[in-house]
């Protein structure tokens, strides 16, 4: 993983075998409980955090919702690690605010693709760029969206996501494409990942939401 550095929270039950082997040259913070995630928290602010669901006390679910409303660390991304492979599962995960999630056994290449992705893709824009489509508009460097002058909050996924739907405006993006682009990697299978963002997104954004038209069998796009 050259060329890239930080420090990673890993956030997992003592008893299980999450090792972060592959990772060399990272900092690695390791807290087994909420409590103690917190603590580690108070001390320092990790590029990453990979948390797993399992966890004595709170689970990993309760532990992100906590995670997300603290502003020191709302906007570092987050991985759910879980033994689980109902879709439910991942889903509530992503719709509670990660940014990935990656199911155990796995490959070691698969792993380390995927914190490199979120990584990268997190990396903060300094950009003052605005998009914007009808009344909704977005703010690259202020990493704000508003409609009709209301804002509107946003995970960092779904923001991601809706800057690359308007940067391609009147475009067909299909569901590898945003993949690969917002993600930064294409796994079989994980298009998934894709549908449970934009349906999230629509959500928040309330009327604005109908601007994303869903192409069937295609993907979606903004603007005709």
């Amino acid at each position: 993983m050259s060329g890239i550095s930080g420090s990673f929270l890993f956030i997992h039950w003592k008893q299980q075998d999450l090792k972060p082997g592959g990772l060399e040259g990272y900092e690695i913070l390791t807290a087994y409980d909420g409590m103690e995630a917190l603590g580690v928290l108070e001390k320092s602010q990790p590029d990453l955090i990979l948390l797993d669901i399992m966890l004595p006390g709170d689970d990993g679910y309760t532990i992100l919702e906590q995670l997300k409303s603290m502003p020191s660390v709302k906007d570092v991304p987050v991985i759910m690690v879980t033994a689980k492979e109902a879709e439910f599962d991942k889903v509530k995960g992503l719709e509670g605010g990660a940014d990935d999630y990656i199911t155990k056994p796995f490959g070691m290449m698969e792993f380390v693709a995927r914190v490199k992705a979120v990584l990268r893709r997190s990396a903060r824009q300094n950009e003052d760029k605005e998009l914007h489509y009808d009344e909704l508009y977005l703010n690259v460097g202020r990493h704000e969206v508003h409609y009709r002058e209301e804002k509107v909050d946003l995970t960092r996924k779904e923001f991601e996501l809706l800057q690359y739907l308007l940067e391609n405006k009147g475009l067909v993006m299909t569901r590898n494409q945003i993949l690969c682009h917002v993600w930064g990697y294409d796994f079989d299978g994980e298009t998934r990942t894709v549908d449970v963002h934009v349906r999230t997104l629509r959500q928040k954004l309330g009327e604005a939401g109908n601007l994303i038209e869903t192409v069937r069998g295609v993907g979606y796009r903004i603007g005709a």
